[in-house]
Parts: structure tokens; sequence; C-alpha cells
């Protein structure tokens, strides 16, 4: 009989009271046979005695999704937690929309075509800057998620990243709002004005904000990515540098497919490109050299 068919139970925490159930019988059906203090039990064992090698535990074949069920559970409350502070932060930015809106537009002269393209404008970017807000949240729960099936080496990096990744992402975030944003909008405007008259929708504008904001937030990941991959031993300074030309290449189309059609934003995007990947470069070669030092102190000690 089910002790649990009673009881509003799900099935994963009663497959969790099952185990510990059965791990506090197997504790105390151990103790009662080690009592008599034989050579298996926990008695006092002869010096002489060779020392029984330590085996690897088995994974109980009794329920082997057990694990899959509990990190589903854990991904589960990831996803709760994460879309609870996006919906806090999102109607908090809702109903302050009087506030941020001066901040959003910065003087353009934006138009709207009916009644419901206010709303889908209010929508779109309060969700935008709920995402942003809610980003160092989710970063720390998908931190605690991912944790337990790190090693040593990836969580020691990651743990010291994590608040450097959010300082890049905000600066790329400023760069893209403060440079390239105002930059481009007013010179394709100034562009449109010589033959045209040039009326701009709300949700144009916004989409051209975030064209213009975001990937640079993603792009100043540059740096931190480069490291890690030179951390788990995938990169070094010196194919970096031999393989400039066609990172550069890269960064090119990187900088068409993302930056506004014209060649003033293209240029102002990628010089700072080019410049985190140089960092990226010196960074890389700095802790080369530290790590070199390190082997050389630890064989000199030895």
């Amino acid at each position: 009989m089910d002790p649990y068919q009673n009881l509003n139970v799900s099935p994963v925490h009663k497959r969790k009271a099952e185990r510990e159930r059965k791990a506090q019988e197997e504790k105390s059906s151990g103790g009662a046979g080690g009592s008599d203090g034989g050579g298996n039990g926990n008695g006092p064992r002869n010096p002489q005695e060779p020392e029984e090698p330590r085996k690897r535990k088995k994974v109980s074949t009794e329920d082997p999704y057990a694990p899959l069920m509990d990190h589903i559970e854990d991904l589960r409350s990831l996803l709760i937690k994460s879309a609870v502070i996006f919906v806090l932060w999102f109607f908090l930015i809702f109903m302050t929309v009087a506030w941020w809106f001066p901040v959003v537009s910065k003087g353009a002269d934006i138009i709207v075509l009916g009644p419901f393209e206010v709303i889908r404008f209010y929508i779109r970017t309060s969700a935008a800057m709920s995402l942003g807000l809610s980003l160092p949240f989710i970063c720390w729960f998908l931190w605690q998620f991912v944790r337990p099936g790190l090693v040593d080496k990836e969580t020691q990096f990651l743990k010291g990243s994590l608040p450097v990744m959010l300082g890049l992402f905000l600066v790329g975030l400023s760069f893209g709002y403060f440079v390239v944003h105002p930059i481009s909008y007013f010179f394709l405007i100034e562009m449109g004005q010589i033959n045209f008259d040039v009326l701009v929708t709300a949700d144009e504008y916004m989409s051209f904000l975030l064209i213009t904001t975001i990937p640079f937030g993603l792009i100043f990941q540059l740096p931190i990515v480069v490291l890690f991959l030179n951390h788990i031993e995938l990169l070094d300074s010196d194919l970096m540098k031999k393989s400039r030309k066609f990172a550069y290449f890269g960064l090119l189309v990187i900088t068409a497919l993302i930056a506004p059609p014209d060649f003033f934003t293209h240029l102002i995007t990628l010089l700072p490109m080019i410049g985190l990947y140089e960092i990226s470069i010196i960074l890389v070669r700095r802790k080369e050299r530290r790590t070199a030092q390190k082997e050389r102190a630890e064989a000199e000690a030895a």
C-alpha cells in the first residue's frame, strides 16, 4: 500500500522521500551488521591486514530518472524566480512611463499611427528595460543552477567573472545608447530630410533603439569569452596574434550585420570591437605570464 496515496505529494517529492527512507534503512542495517566487530564492520582492524581500496559509489538503478527529475525541478524553480523578477520590473516600469519616456525618446520626433501602437510601444519598451534590469538576478539564479556541475577550475573563473560580465554589458549598452544610437539616428534622419519628409513611428524608433544598444552589450563580453577559452586551454595569445586578420574580417562582418547601413556608423562600431580584441590579447598574455611564473616557482620549491 502506498503511504503517500492520501497525501497531496508531487512525484518528485515522493521519490525524494523514498530515497531518504531507503538511505536511513541502509544506514541502520549497516550499523547493526557492523556491531560484531568483524573485518567488514566498524570494529578495530588489524594493522597487518591490507586496506581495501575504496570503490566508486554505484548509482542506484531503482529509480534511474531521479537525478534528471531533480534537475528539472531546479530548472523549474529557476524559471519561476526569473519570471517573477521580470514581471515585477515590468509592472514598475510600465506604471512609470511618464518618467522614462523622455529618456528613451531623447528628443526625437515620434508619431503613432493608431491607438494600439501606443500600447505596443509601451509594452515593448517596458519589456526590454525589464529584461535588462532582471539580468543580474537571472545570472545569479543561473549560476546557482550550473555551479554543482562545474569543476573547481571553471567555478573559480566564472565566480570572479560574473560581476565583470555585468559591468561590461552595462558599458556596451551605454556605448550604444550614448554614442552609436544618436550619431546613426540623426545622421540618417538628416540625410533623409534632404529629399523627403521623414516621419518615424514609435514602433520603428523602438526597433532602431534596440538594434543600436543590445548587440553592443553582448559584443563587450569578448574579453571574458577569450579569457575563458584560454582558461580551459582552447586558445592562447600566439594563436590570436596569428589569426588577427581573420578576426578583423569577422568583426567587420558582425559590424555590417548589427550596425545601421552607413559607413560612419560602421567605423565607430568597428573601432571599439578591434580595441576589445587587442585588449583581449593583452589580458591573455598577462595571464599566461602569471601562470608560467607560478609554475616555475612551484618547480623550484619542489
